[in-house]
Protein backbone atom coordinates (compact mmCIF):
# COMPACT_ATOMS: atom_id res chain seq x y z
CA UNK A 1 0.00 0.00 0.00
CA UNK A 2 0.85 3.75 -0.47
CA UNK A 3 2.48 6.11 2.36
CA UNK A 4 0.37 8.96 2.60
CA UNK A 5 1.50 11.53 -0.19
CA UNK A 6 0.16 14.81 -0.56
CA UNK A 7 -0.91 16.35 -3.84
CA UNK A 8 2.22 18.95 -2.90
CA UNK A 9 4.39 16.56 -2.36
CA UNK A 10 4.00 15.36 -5.66
CA UNK A 11 4.19 18.74 -7.33
CA UNK A 12 7.52 19.65 -5.63
CA UNK A 13 9.01 15.97 -7.09
CA UNK A 14 7.23 16.23 -10.40
CA UNK A 15 8.98 19.86 -10.74
CA UNK A 16 12.58 17.94 -9.68
CA UNK A 17 12.38 15.00 -11.66
CA UNK A 18 11.29 17.19 -14.75
CA UNK A 19 14.81 19.85 -14.31
CA UNK A 20 16.84 17.05 -13.71
CA UNK A 21 15.62 15.05 -16.58
CA UNK A 22 16.40 18.63 -18.71
CA UNK A 23 19.65 18.89 -16.69
CA UNK A 24 21.08 14.95 -17.92
CA UNK A 25 19.53 15.56 -21.61
CA UNK A 26 21.77 19.03 -21.64
CA UNK A 27 24.66 17.69 -20.54
CA UNK A 28 24.87 14.33 -22.50
CA UNK A 29 22.03 14.13 -25.63
CA UNK A 30 21.25 16.17 -28.92
CA UNK A 31 18.79 19.34 -27.99
CA UNK A 32 16.08 17.67 -29.79
CA UNK A 33 16.52 14.33 -28.12
CA UNK A 34 13.16 13.06 -26.03
CA UNK A 35 13.08 11.60 -23.22
CA UNK A 36 9.67 10.13 -22.20
CA UNK A 37 9.02 10.57 -18.40
CA UNK A 38 6.63 7.35 -17.23
CA UNK A 39 5.32 7.44 -13.57
CA UNK A 40 5.43 3.78 -11.78
CA UNK A 41 2.05 3.55 -10.47
CA UNK A 42 2.06 0.40 -8.30
CA UNK A 43 -0.05 0.68 -5.15
CA UNK A 44 -0.77 4.23 -6.13
CA UNK A 45 -3.82 5.32 -5.28
CA UNK A 46 -5.97 6.71 -8.51
CA UNK A 47 -6.24 10.12 -6.96
CA UNK A 48 -2.30 10.76 -6.68
CA UNK A 49 -1.68 8.97 -10.36
CA UNK A 50 -4.51 11.49 -11.66
CA UNK A 51 -2.72 14.27 -9.66
CA UNK A 52 0.41 13.39 -11.60
CA UNK A 53 -1.22 13.12 -14.67
CA UNK A 54 -2.71 17.06 -14.14
CA UNK A 55 0.90 17.74 -13.72
CA UNK A 56 2.00 16.80 -16.94
CA UNK A 57 2.47 12.85 -16.69
CA UNK A 58 1.50 11.09 -19.89
CA UNK A 59 2.85 7.48 -19.41
CA UNK A 60 1.75 5.11 -16.47
CA UNK A 61 3.65 2.37 -16.11
CA UNK A 62 1.32 -0.80 -14.33
CA UNK A 63 3.25 -3.18 -13.10
CA UNK A 64 0.48 -6.70 -11.83
CA UNK A 65 -2.70 -7.33 -13.88
CA UNK A 66 -4.93 -7.59 -10.62
CA UNK A 67 -4.14 -4.26 -9.66
CA UNK A 68 -4.71 -2.45 -13.13
CA UNK A 69 -7.74 -4.05 -13.51
CA UNK A 70 -9.27 -2.47 -9.85
CA UNK A 71 -7.87 1.08 -10.67
CA UNK A 72 -8.29 1.52 -14.32
CA UNK A 73 -11.55 2.57 -14.65
CA UNK A 74 -10.84 5.59 -11.81
CA UNK A 75 -8.03 7.12 -14.40
CA UNK A 76 -8.03 10.03 -16.26
CA UNK A 77 -8.12 9.13 -19.89
CA UNK A 78 -5.52 11.53 -21.63
CA UNK A 79 -2.30 9.51 -20.21
CA UNK A 80 -1.40 6.19 -22.06
CA UNK A 81 -0.86 3.16 -20.13
CA UNK A 82 2.02 0.82 -20.33
CA UNK A 83 2.44 -2.71 -18.45
CA UNK A 84 6.06 -3.02 -17.12
CA UNK A 85 5.99 -5.73 -14.89
CA UNK A 86 6.53 -9.53 -14.97
CA UNK A 87 3.34 -10.74 -17.69
CA UNK A 88 2.29 -14.34 -17.49
CA UNK A 89 0.88 -15.75 -20.24
CA UNK A 90 -2.34 -16.16 -19.01
CA UNK A 91 -2.73 -13.08 -17.84
CA UNK A 92 -2.43 -10.80 -21.37
CA UNK A 93 -5.91 -11.57 -22.55
CA UNK A 94 -7.26 -9.37 -19.02
CA UNK A 95 -4.95 -6.26 -20.55
CA UNK A 96 -4.46 -6.38 -24.15
CA UNK A 97 -7.07 -3.76 -25.28
CA UNK A 98 -5.57 -1.08 -22.83
CA UNK A 99 -2.44 -1.02 -23.31
CA UNK A 100 -0.54 1.26 -25.60
CA UNK A 101 2.93 -0.47 -24.93
CA UNK A 102 3.98 -4.06 -23.34
CA UNK A 103 7.35 -3.54 -22.09
CA UNK A 104 8.55 -7.07 -20.42
CA UNK A 105 8.32 -9.54 -23.63
CA UNK A 106 11.28 -11.96 -23.11
CA UNK A 107 10.41 -15.30 -24.81
CA UNK A 108 8.47 -16.38 -27.64
CA UNK A 109 6.35 -18.52 -25.83
CA UNK A 110 4.72 -15.02 -24.10
CA UNK A 111 5.52 -12.84 -27.70
CA UNK A 112 3.13 -15.60 -29.43
CA UNK A 113 0.04 -15.35 -26.49
CA UNK A 114 0.31 -11.57 -27.48
CA UNK A 115 -0.12 -11.94 -30.91
CA UNK A 116 -2.81 -14.17 -30.39
CA UNK A 117 -4.93 -12.10 -28.09
CA UNK A 118 -3.99 -9.06 -30.12
CA UNK A 119 -5.88 -10.59 -32.81
CA UNK A 120 -8.37 -11.27 -31.53
CA UNK A 121 -8.30 -7.31 -30.19
CA UNK A 122 -8.12 -6.66 -34.09
CA UNK A 123 -4.99 -4.58 -32.75
CA UNK A 124 -1.08 -4.52 -33.36
CA UNK A 125 0.51 -4.86 -29.82
CA UNK A 126 3.60 -2.64 -29.62
CA UNK A 127 6.01 -4.18 -27.16
CA UNK A 128 9.56 -4.10 -26.50
CA UNK A 129 11.92 -6.98 -25.65
CA UNK A 130 13.15 -6.91 -22.11
CA UNK A 131 17.01 -7.94 -21.84
CA UNK A 132 18.43 -9.12 -18.36
CA UNK A 133 21.41 -6.99 -19.34
CA UNK A 134 23.27 -8.16 -15.92
CA UNK A 135 22.50 -11.86 -16.37
CA UNK A 136 20.94 -12.09 -12.79
CA UNK A 137 19.40 -15.43 -12.00
CA UNK A 138 16.59 -13.32 -10.10
CA UNK A 139 15.65 -10.78 -12.92
CA UNK A 140 13.52 -11.60 -16.15
CA UNK A 141 14.82 -10.69 -19.36
CA UNK A 142 16.41 -12.32 -22.92
CA UNK A 143 20.37 -13.07 -22.50
CA UNK A 144 21.82 -11.00 -25.07
CA UNK A 145 23.47 -13.53 -26.66
CA UNK A 146 19.65 -14.64 -27.31
CA UNK A 147 18.41 -11.25 -28.46
CA UNK A 148 18.68 -11.40 -31.87
CA UNK A 149 17.22 -14.70 -32.46
CA UNK A 150 14.20 -13.72 -30.22
CA UNK A 151 13.92 -10.93 -32.12
CA UNK A 152 13.98 -12.60 -35.28
CA UNK A 153 11.15 -14.52 -34.67
CA UNK A 154 8.80 -12.43 -33.08
CA UNK A 155 9.32 -10.27 -36.36
CA UNK A 156 7.28 -12.89 -38.15
CA UNK A 157 4.36 -12.45 -35.60
CA UNK A 158 1.88 -10.25 -38.00
CA UNK A 159 -0.17 -8.58 -34.43
CA UNK A 160 3.35 -7.71 -33.08
CA UNK A 161 5.46 -4.36 -33.66
CA UNK A 162 8.88 -4.39 -31.49
CA UNK A 163 9.45 -0.94 -30.79
CA UNK A 164 12.67 -1.69 -29.07
CA UNK A 165 14.51 -3.02 -25.56
CA UNK A 166 13.84 -2.47 -21.93
CA UNK A 167 16.24 -3.43 -19.19
CA UNK A 168 16.36 -3.06 -14.97
CA UNK A 169 20.55 -3.24 -14.58
CA UNK A 170 22.00 -4.61 -11.18
CA UNK A 171 21.96 -2.23 -8.33
CA UNK A 172 25.33 -2.45 -8.64
CA UNK A 173 27.51 -0.86 -11.28
CA UNK A 174 24.52 0.04 -13.13
CA UNK A 175 26.56 2.53 -15.37
CA UNK A 176 28.49 -0.26 -17.02
CA UNK A 177 25.49 -2.23 -17.62
CA UNK A 178 23.81 0.98 -19.31
CA UNK A 179 26.70 1.27 -21.58
CA UNK A 180 26.11 -1.93 -22.68
CA UNK A 181 22.72 -1.59 -22.84
CA UNK A 182 23.44 0.98 -25.22
CA UNK A 183 26.05 -0.81 -27.76
CA UNK A 184 23.28 -3.18 -28.10
CA UNK A 185 20.28 -1.26 -28.93
CA UNK A 186 22.60 0.77 -31.50
CA UNK A 187 23.88 -2.66 -33.00
CA UNK A 188 20.51 -3.86 -33.76
CA UNK A 189 19.69 -0.26 -34.58
CA UNK A 190 21.90 -0.44 -37.35
CA UNK A 191 20.91 -4.18 -38.51
CA UNK A 192 17.68 -2.39 -39.75
CA UNK A 193 15.74 -5.88 -38.83
CA UNK A 194 12.60 -6.29 -41.14
CA UNK A 195 9.86 -5.13 -38.92
CA UNK A 196 11.64 -4.12 -35.93
CA UNK A 197 12.09 -0.78 -34.79
CA UNK A 198 14.36 0.38 -32.83
CA UNK A 199 12.51 3.90 -31.22
CA UNK A 200 12.57 3.23 -27.37
CA UNK A 201 15.16 2.39 -25.41
CA UNK A 202 13.73 2.04 -21.87
CA UNK A 203 16.05 2.19 -18.88
CA UNK A 204 16.39 4.27 -15.60
CA UNK A 205 14.20 4.36 -12.44
CA UNK A 206 14.23 6.62 -9.32
CA UNK A 207 17.91 6.40 -8.46
CA UNK A 208 19.44 6.52 -11.52
CA UNK A 209 17.54 8.07 -14.04
CA UNK A 210 20.55 10.35 -14.99
CA UNK A 211 22.37 7.98 -15.77
CA UNK A 212 20.36 6.16 -17.82
CA UNK A 213 19.89 9.69 -19.78
CA UNK A 214 23.29 9.91 -20.30
CA UNK A 215 23.60 6.02 -21.98
CA UNK A 216 20.52 6.87 -24.48
CA UNK A 217 17.65 5.94 -22.36
CA UNK A 218 14.53 7.56 -23.83
CA UNK A 219 12.14 6.73 -21.52
CA UNK A 220 12.65 6.26 -17.73
CA UNK A 221 9.85 4.82 -14.89
CA UNK A 222 9.95 6.84 -11.94
CA UNK A 223 7.99 5.71 -8.93
CA UNK A 224 9.50 6.31 -5.52
CA UNK A 225 11.21 9.67 -6.71
CA UNK A 226 7.62 10.89 -7.70
CA UNK A 227 5.19 9.41 -4.93
CA UNK A 228 7.30 8.65 -1.88
CA UNK A 229 8.14 5.51 -0.58
CA UNK A 230 5.55 2.53 -0.56
CA UNK A 231 5.28 -0.69 1.21
CA UNK A 232 4.50 -3.18 -0.95
CA UNK A 233 2.82 -6.14 1.30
Amino acid sequence: MQLETSFAYIDENYRRIVYEIEEAKAKYRKPDDEVTLMAVTKTVSPENVNHAIGCGISVLGENRVQEYLSKKEFYLPQAQVHFIGHLQTNKVKYIIEDMKLIHSVDSVKLAAEIDRHAARAKKKQDILIEVNIGGEASKSGVQPSELEHLLEEISKMPHIQVKGLMTIPPATGNEKFFAQMQAIFLDISAKNMDNIDMEILSMGMSGDYATAIRYGSTLVRIGTALFGARNYQ
